[in-house]
């Protein structure tokens, strides 16, 4: 068991990172405990034309903007890169391959148990990431499929399903991202969708869907907010129901407060379904061998179903007494400030319309700020 230190951090993604950074800067001890072997694992690991959907001037981390060559939604790999600067310009050294299996308060203290032995601080930070464990789904039937039955988290490109008929599950960010990407790559694709999403041009009238985020929406009363929005995208968006993708019944940024559930971020998934070269059809009900039988009852044939289905926090794992800090979602009820459990902060467990990096800045500065004293 190791000495007690000031803090431990968990995740060495942007999150773990500007906290570590910040406390660092501040004289606060503390250990930065990573499962893989580098610094943001997480974008490492994701799809090769992953871009932010954010611009780069509000997406840094507190200390240092994305370099001037980087362009306006930087590209996954410039990310990757500016992670890494910055783990370097702070000095931060996480002790790398460490994860964890559990962490629990006792006498006053936060013990870490990882695979390598027991930390113990007067403070924990958890920023495991809002995306750490896949949203597995397993269909009946699927055993017999004969094609391939993939989650996102397995993509990379679309290059190896080249002429493939490729069924997409699920149109968040990644699914209808993926779709696109495949549909470039020569596949014969298809959207399967359980329920209504609300889509939001990741430019509107030229301007960043963030900023508008930022400066307008963000500081209006909620219902007067979607009331905007809402009008907005009657006349850049138009209505979608027709090719299969009504509007839900609540307004977006209600659906993202209340529900956590962020609209589709179009970068030209809806050219193509409006095009009809990328249909929406009803979800999976069940799998033959040579394809899916879909909530409509019809039988389609194909050769690959690739499963956007999501992620969850997966923090019940991860934390004893996790019903007194997690909501019924399993996502921290309090972001950026001590929570009911003494000592214990989250810190990148929000995906707002303002964007995750901006939040993360804001919020790890307040961790820091709390952590150090000031």
């Amino acid at each position: 068991m190791d000495p007690a230190t000031h803090t431990i951090v968990v995740g060495a993604g942007p999150a773990g990172l500007a906290v570590a950074a910040g406390l660092g800067s501040r004289g606060v001890p503390y250990t930065l405990l990573e499962r893989s072997e580098d610094v943001g694992w997480s974008w490492r690991n994701h799809y090769e034309r992953l871009h932010l959907h954010t611009v780069k001037q509000f997406s840094s981390l507190p200390g240092m903007r994305f370099p001037e060559h980087v362009g306006l939604y930087p590209s996954r790999d410039e990310v990757v890169a500016y992670l890494e600067a910055y783990a370097r310009r702070f000095k931060v050294t996480p002790r790398l391959g460490e994860g964890v299996q559990r962490a629990r308060r006792e006498h006053g203290l936060w013990h870490v148990e990882t695979d390598r032995g027991t930390h113990r601080a007067k403070n924990l930070v958890l920023a495991t990431g809002y995306n750490r464990v896949p949203r597995e789904v397993r269909w009946p039937g699927q055993e017999a499929f004969q094609g391939t039955v993939l989650h996102s988290r397995e993509f990379r490109s679309g290059r190896p399903f080249q002429g493939k008929r490729v069924l997409v599950v699920g149109m968040g960010n990644t699914g209808g991202e993926l779709a696109l990407d495949l549909w470039e790559s020569g596949a014969t694709v298809a959207l399967a969708v359980r329920s209504p999403r609300h889509v939001v041009p990741r430019d509107v009238y030229g301007i960043p869907a963030q900023v508008n985020s930022l400066f307008v929406l963000s500081r209006l009363p909620i219902a007067l907010a979607d009331r905007l929005s809402l009008r907005l995208l009657d006349r850049v968006v138009g209505d979608l129901a027709p090719y299969g993708l009504p509007r839900p019944s609540e307004g977006p940024l209600t659906q993202v407060v209340e529900r956590g559930r962020i609209p589709l971020i179009d970068i030209g998934t809806i050219a193509l379904v409006k095009q009809g070269k990328l249909p929406v059809l009803p979800p999976p009900e069940r799998f033959t061998p040579t394809g899916v039988v879909h909530a409509d009852g019809v039988e389609r044939p194909w050769d690959a179903v690739l499963a956007a289905t999501g992620y969850h926090p997966g923090l019940e794992e991860l934390l004893e007494g996790a019903s007194q800090v997690l909501n019924e979602r399993g996502y921290p009820r309090v972001h950026g400030a001590e929570s009911a459990l003494p000592g214990l902060y989250f810190l990148g467990f929000r995906n707002p319309l303002t964007g995750q990096l901006h939040d993360i800045a804001r919020e790890a500065r307040r961790i820091t700020a709390a952590l150090g004293g000031a």
